[in-house]
C-alpha cells in the first residue's frame, strides 16, 4: 500500500506564504513523479506543479515565480512553497505520486488533500 500525507495548509492573508509538505510511505520501491494539484469548489482539479526524481519541474504558467516545488528523494517527500498568495489560490491542494511498489507494480496515488484558504 501507498500512503500520501499532506500538511501545511491553513488560513493565510493575501500576500502571505504557506509551505505544503507531502510525505509518501508504504511499500514503495521508487517514485518517478510527485506533484501538486488543486481543486476549488465547483471547479475541476487542476495541475499546479510536478517534479521528477531527477529534479525536472513543471509549473502552470500563472504560478511561475510565486510557487516553487521541491523534493527530498531520500524522504519520499515533496514540498510546495507558495508565496504572494492570492484569494484565487484558495482550494484543496492534493498531492500525487507515481512510481513503483516493491512488487514492481506501478502506482498512481492521491493524498486526501489539505485546505488552503487565502482571505482577509
Amino acid at each position: 500500500q501507498v500512503q500520501l500525507v499532506e500538511s501545511g495548509g491553513g488560513l493565510v492573508q493575501p500576500g502571505g506564504s504557506l509551505r505544503l509538505s507531502c510525505a509518501a510511505s508504504g511499500s514503495i520501491f521508487s517514485i518517478n513523479v510527485m506533484g501538486w494539484y488543486r481543486q476549488a469548489p465547483g471547479k475541476q482539479r487542476d495541475l499546479v506543479a510536478t517534479i521528477t526524481s531527477g529534479g525536472i519541474t513543471n509549473y502552470i504558467e500563472p504560478l511561475k515565480g510565486r510557487f516553487t516545488i521541491s523534493r527530498d528523494n531520500a524522504k519520499n517527500t515533496v514540498y510546495l512553497q507558495m508565496n504572494s498568495l492570492k484569494p484565487e489560490d484558495t482550494a484543496v491542494y492534493y498531492c500525487n505520486a507515481q512510481g513503483r511498489m516493491w512488487t514492481m507494480h506501478q502506482f498512481d496515488h492521491w493524498g486526501q488533500g489539505t485546505q488552503v484558504t487565502v482571505s482577509s
